[in-house]
């Protein structure tokens, strides 16, 4: 889309306006699928008359140059509401603006929504946001799948090319693989979390969502790279994933303007679809006897084409898989508990009036702002973090933390370039299935070990069960982005429509 609008064939402005007409015939808002939870119409056709005035004058055009993106409802921009998906920050506009917001936007993206997502990003459903359950545009009975449902589903509807969202600990990855989209989980501090609202702040990670494996790799170069606004992240240089994953036939002539991510370098010239010499682990402990012969014949036909095209696979084992969800559910409780301290109804959000002084209105404003599922990790953080059982369960959880990363340090440094698994044990259940919350949280079983160990993983679509979407996942080491697109991207070819039938 963005060369179709550099190439003067589309004007941002008819673009934007079919993005809202495609909204609008799908009834994204809260009536219809309850995906879209902000908006200004306005803002955007004048944000798409500012790039149709930038091609006409001739400046070399963004990676994103009048492509509508939406954004996940906790990240934040000066221009629309940051409520999280929470009542206690219902309204709240933020006074400064996240750096990859900044990035984007400078690459030529249009923001026209903010997306419905579970309350603080605490869920893997959408279920649990203030304003509602958001529909799978797939099937509107099930859910997109979370924390970060909402962007899944406009991408998917067909409302935008590329959305973003946040991991912490699958919430892209899951609703791709649930809306059948592509969503991408980048190395811990590849992308700046400065404007992301904190849930866990080791395990956060601005994610991407496209249509394509090229949309999102577009999506998610324009935003990558070191900022000095947040010292987590690092300065390793930004490769031309765009390149990576387009035939070379199609690639732009070396001479050609475009407007640079300045992090980036230079992509050597390989074609995309040669993978001779890649060699894809298949973790055992990914693939137990229980798992869906449906997902699991799926996955083994994408390693039968990766194989066609020259990998190789072999089997692997990472053997502290099965501790990663209580190693996750520790961690990122007790790191949530610190990071929501701040709302308290002092400075910004809901402040409620209390007969009981500064102490009662703390604890009135958090017990009518916060949900039930946001309440029981705060708790539940807050519990593992006390005196008497830091010890026993949060120092202890990071010890299994540092299990888990050595696992995968192992394979990847025994020749293994990439891993092949499927990315959730299930396709989209329906509305209110799921009661227990422990059942929820292993949704999360095949994501939330990239997260506790940092690497990049992603979630491609590779095949349907039931007429619902099935994602095939690939981690790669740390900063192994390049060769994690160009192996998806190869992987999308050869599967061509069977990633969608």
């Amino acid at each position: 889309m963005a060369q179709r609008v550099n190439d003067g064939h589309v004007a941002a402005t008819e673009v934007v306006a079919a993005a809202f007409k495609r909204a609008d015939a799908v009834i994204a808002g809260h009536e219809g699928l309850n995906i879209i939870l902000h908006c200004d119409r306005e803002m955007s056709r004048r944000e798409a008359e500012k790039t149709v005035t930038r091609i006409a004058t001739a400046e070399p055009p963004g990676l994103l140059a009048g492509v509508p993106v939406v954004l996940k409802d906790n990240i934040a921009t000066l221009d629309l509401p940051t409520t999280c998906g929470s009542r206690i920050l219902d309204g709240y506009i933020s006074p400064y603006e996240a750096t990859a917001v900044t990035r984007m936007r400078g690459q030529g993206a249009i923001v026209i929504a903010k997306t419905n997502m579970d309350e603080f990003a605490m869920g893997s459903s959408t279920e649990n946001s203030a304003y509602g359950p958001a529909r799978n545009p797939r099937d509107p009975s099930r859910v997109p799948g979370g924390s970060s449902g909402g962007s899944a589903a406009c991408v998917a509807a067909g409302i935008s090319p590329v959305g973003f969202g946040s991991e912490t600990g699958g919430s892209v990855r899951q609703p791709a693989a649930f809306c059948g989209v592509v969503g991408v989980k980048p190395t811990y501090g590849h992308v700046s979390r400065f404007g992301l609202v904190a849930f866990a702040s080791s395990l956060d990670q601005i994610g991407v969502f496209g249509r394509t494996v090229n949309d999102a790799a577009r999506g998610l170069e324009s935003i990558a790279g070191v900022d000095p606004y947040d010292s987590t992240t690092s300065d390793a240089p930004v490769p031309e994933y765009t390149l990576a994953t387009t035939h070379l036939a199609d690639r732009p002539p070396a001479d050609k303007k475009r407007r640079k991510n300045p992090n980036t370098k230079e992509l050597s010239p390989k074609d995309p679809m040669d993978l001779k010499g890649v060699v894809f682990g298949w973790p055992k402990e990914y693939f137990p006897e229980n798992l869906d012969p449906g997902i699991r014949a799926l996955c083994e036909r994408a390693r039968d084409r990766l194989c066609s095209l020259g990998a190789t696979v072999r089997e692997v084992s990472l053997p502290h898989t099965s501790l990663a969800i209580p190693v996750y559910y520790i961690v990122a409780p007790a790191e949530a508990s610190s990071n929501l301290a701040r709302f308290d109804g002092v400075r910004y959000g809901l402040r409620t009036k209390s007969d009981f002084g500064l102490r009662g209105m703390y604890e009135d404003t958090r017990s009518e702002g916060f949900g039930p599922e946001v309440t029981r990790r705060i708790l539940l953080g807050t519990y593992v973090l006390s005196a008497g059982y830091y010890d026993a369960y949060y120092k202890k959880a990071q010890m299994v933390r540092t299990l888990i990363a050595q696992d995968f340090n192992d394979v990847f440094n025994s020749g293994v370039h990439l891993l092949l698994t499927p990315t959730t044990p299930t396709t989209a259940f329906e509305i209110g299935a799921i009661k227990d919350p422990y059942e929820m949280y292993l949704s999360d079983i095949f994501t939330a070990t990239a997260n506790l160990t940092g690497v990049p993983a992603m979630s491609l679509p590779i095949g349907r069960v039931n007429k619902l979407p099935v994602g095939g996942q690939i981690i790669a080491p740390h900063f192994g982005e390049e060769e994690m697109f160009r192996a998806a991207f190869a992987l999308e070819q050869a599967l061509g429509q069977e990633a969608h039938s």
